[in-house]
């Protein structure tokens, strides 16, 4: 068993132990304290998962209703974890049917080592329906509904727009590796979204950055690093320059992608 799936079944079991809320009426025993489905979205879904490199990306259907206690046996479960390998990349969003619908609805979250509430973004949904990897329980159709086009494509370019452009302007947060992966790949991302309506990984979406204009150096240093391949720069002269050139890039590049598809 790998490291991965090992930190999964310590997350199951941890779950399995959560109270019954009492407003359920179910027999006492562990089946009955189970989650009602545990999904897997992401590049742990989607089949580019890099153990060490890649988040853990999850969703948990609880039984009904999500208490004080619950919150407080949620954030427990993840604290016993802390010390397992890969602990600090699992992120875990919880929804109950009531809550399950609607994209604005904001969910008890662990993430980064801290509780939290979010959205399961239009994009998080399709996954799901499109490849989500179940856990445990329930596949994600009998618990979501589907994502109708349009709100895919609005929510993608309000992404590009509100968060990604202004981001680019923000010189300072692109001599993080993070940011010059993510903003890279999820341009690529969503510009495959918005031209043909599907989803791709983030392996695809390196593959797809050279034909959209992006620089190449830059590409293949990301590519390098998510692939555990020795990079072909470094240091702080590189690091500035990349950053020059993925926020060049970026600007005008999100600009263009948003007036087309706006």
């Amino acid at each position: 068993m790998n490291r991965t799936d090992a930190l999964l079944d310590r997350f199951l079991a941890a779950l399995s132990s959560l109270s019954v809320p009492s407003a359920v009426p179910a027999p006492a025993g562990p089946a009955h304290r189970q989650p009602l489905a545990v999904w897997a979205h992401g590049s742990l879904a989607g089949g580019d998962y890099q153990e060490g490199r890649s988040d853990l990306d999850l969703i948990a259907v609880l039984r009904e209703p999500i208490t004080a206690r619950t919150v407080w046996e949620v954030a427990v479960a993840h604290a016993r974890l802390r010390t397992e390998p890969l602990a600090d990349l699992l992120h875990c969003t919880y929804l109950t049917p009531a809550t399950a619908s609607g994209s604005e609805r904001r969910h008890l979250t662990w993430a980064h080592g801290r509780l939290f509430r979010r959205t399961v973004t239009p994009v998080t949904r399709r996954e799901l329906h499109t490849f989500g990897r179940v856990l445990h329980g329930g596949a994600p159709a009998e618990s979501l509904p589907p994502v109708p086009d349009l709100e895919l494509e609005a929510f993608v370019v309000r992404d590009q727009r509100d968060f990604w452009r202004p981001a680019v302007d923000e010189a300072r947060l692109w001599t993080r590796d993070v940011w010059v992966d993510l903003g890279l790949t999820t341009f690529a991302r969503a510009a495959v979204t918005l031209r043909e309506g599907r989803l791709i990984s983030k392996r695809e979406a390196l593959a797809e950055l050279p034909g959209l204009g992006a620089p190449a150096e830059v590409v293949e240093d990301v590519r390098r690093r998510r692939y555990g391949q020795r990079p072909l720069f470094s240091g702080q002269e590189w690091r500035a320059r990349r950053s020059g050139l993925a926020r060049g890039y970026l600007g005008p590049a999100i600009d263009a992608l948003v007036e087309k598809y706006s």
